[in-house]
């Protein structure tokens, strides 16, 4: 595997620094995803900003934590995983629903189940979701327009996903009692 560096704010190339710098603000701390992706501007540029897009968004906290943990268990991704798993639990999700999602089930929730099922069917379905599946997340409460918005999370989870596992940073010490293997 190639060894890609974990930068952090001092060693980060320059025109990374101002992403890095607002995740660090945003998290307390530059998580080693954010390090990882640091090795390109652009996409840590991107990446700030489709996920102060995310966050500022249609969605609670907790759906989009949601969101952001069934697209790293459907995409694999072990330490987007861990991750989310620590924040999901931060924003109140139930760790039954947690476990649910971890376990590539739905949680009971039914809007959180409604939001998971989308996600895992949009990224399964590569986008390519049918009028059975939008009225399904629509059933559930949600406006049609915001199946635009999962998209949106989905972006955000592909730059870190697909990160998380071609770099493979280390899990950091806070993550670790949240380790997952897919």
């Amino acid at each position: 595997m190639a060894n890609f560096p974990v930068y952090t704010l001092e060693s980060a190339p320059e025109g990374s620094k101002p992403g890095l710098k607002w995740l660090a603000e945003a998290f307390g701390m530059v998580p080693n995803i954010a390090g990882a992706i640091a090795g390109s501007p652009k996409l840590i540029n991107g990446l700030t900003g489709v996920f102060q897009q995310v966050h500022g968004g249609n969605f609670t906290e907790a759906q989009v934590q949601t969101l952001l943990l069934t697209n790293a268990v459907t995409n694999g991704s072990t330490w987007a995983v861990a991750f989310h798993t620590c924040l999901a639990l931060k924003e109140g999700l139930s760790e039954a629903d947690v476990h649910a999602i971890r376990a590539r089930r739905l949680p009971a929730d039914e809007k959180l189940a409604a939001l998971s099922h989308l996600a895992r069917t949009l990224i399964d379905k590569r986008g390519r979701l049918d009028d059975h599946d939008v009225a399904s997340f629509t059933a559930a409460g949600f406006a049609q327009a915001l199946v635009l918005d999962v998209i949106l999370v989905s972006a955000a989870s592909t730059m870190t996903n697909y990160t998380g596992s071609v770099a493979n940073p280390p899990l950091e010490a806070m993550f670790q009692q949240y380790a997952w293997q897919g």
